[in-house]
């Protein structure tokens, strides 16, 4: 932790402020290792300071270091004692606080400027570090077995959506993950068309598609990945679409690299889906970052900002025919300078199950 909290106060050195108020749970941890459910992080230019209520605190001495910890249930008016103290007038804090908590932090301290930071520590969360990836990996890895498994367990004509959607996550939960990344996507036959076709009661039948989207949490960070099968047999164009699909996958992962800009990266598997002439039928964006957050920074699309090593981001493409099927095929990857790394190592080859 120590690499980042010295970035986070190089940062702060530059922003003009005196101190920033962090109250969001994941950049919590990301800058102290403490995951609870009542904590803030108050940093100055010579203080760093930890609060947390009785329920934690012994926790909170175990797993923060660096930081002076005070226990007490009212933070802010601690956060307000040291304002004065310290005489600080600008202050930042997250920008994505209700409005009923930026109005406590004016009232406390009337005086003080306080100023909020869209992604300030979001953005030192872009570039992930060792140990960062090698939990992803691990999240990716429990996703992968899960999957495998699952392929045994569809039964066509008799498995619901939502027991597709169970079991993999018992099966996440029985490998080490603490819970799912978001609420799985399981979408068979025409629903499969639907981009976020959430797992309904509907039987899966032979004769059609199933696109899986699913990840879990494993030590705080997330997996995330779809494949999509197919159930008895599959036609000639839908073995077509899915190989169109899975060439636009495959090349951006032959091609990314830190470097490339936003733009390309989004651009790079979107023009074999035009070329084929399915790309009106990609309705949505490449991928994005993960980590601490499903969808975190980068997003793609018309930006020239480049990509980073140590970026750990998804490469999503996917072909959705309105009520006919649809088919997504993601991986997770992690950017380096000579190109990336995939996270995700399930089968990506066409799999009919009989």
């Amino acid at each position: 932790m120590d690499s980042r909290i010295v970035r986070f106060e190089e940062k702060l050195a530059q922003s003009g402020l005196d101190a920033f108020l962090v109250t969001g749970q994941n950049n919590i941890y990301y800058l102290t290792g403490f995951w609870g459910t009542e904590s803030t992080v108050f940093i100055t230019r010579n203080r760093r300071i930890f609060m947390t209520d009785a329920r934690y605190t012994l926790i909170a001495k175990e797993v923060v270091e660096g930081f002076d910890i005070i226990e007490t249930r009212t933070a802010l008016a601690e956060v307000s004692k040291i304002i004065k103290e310290d005489q600080l007038s600008r202050v930042g804090f997250d920008s994505q606080v209700s409005y009923a908590f930026y109005g406590q932090l004016t009232s406390l301290s009337p005086a003080t400027e306080w100023l909020p930071q869209a992604d300030f520590v979001e953005t030192l969360r872009v570039i992930k570090d060792k140990s960062e990836i090698e939990t992803i990996r691990q999240a990716c890895q429990i996703s992968d077995r899960a999957f495998l498994d699952l392929l045994d367990f569809i039964k066509p004509g008799q498995t619901t959506e939502l027991q597709v959607a169970n079991f993999l996550d018992f099966q996440m939960r029985s490998y080490g993950a603490s819970g799912v990344s978001f609420e799985t996507i399981v979408a068979s036959g025409y629903r499969s068309a639907m981009p976020h076709g959430v797992a309904s009661d509907k039987v899966i039948q032979l004769g059609e598609s199933l696109t899986l989207d699913f990840g879990c949490y494993y030590k705080h960070y997330v997996s995330d990945m779809t494949r999509t099968i197919h159930i008895g047999h599959v036609t000639d164009e839908e073995r077509e679409i899915y190989h169109i699909v899975l060439k636009a996958n495959q090349t951006l992962i032959d091609q990314a690299k830190a470097g490339m800009t936003y733009r390309d990266f989004d651009a790079i598997p979107r023009q074999i889906l035009e070329d084929a002439g399915y790309g009106e039928f990609f309705t949505h964006g490449i991928g994005h970052g993960i980590g601490l957050d499903i969808h975190e920074n980068p997003f793609f699309r018309g930006s020239e900002d480049k990509l980073e090593a140590g970026m750990v981001v998804t490469d999503e493409p996917g072909i959705y025919l309105p009520n006919k099927y649809g088919l997504r095929i993601e991986d997770d990857l992690v950017i380096t300078e000579t190109g990336c790394e995939v996270l995700t190592k399930a089968p990506k080859e066409l799999i009919v199950l009989k």
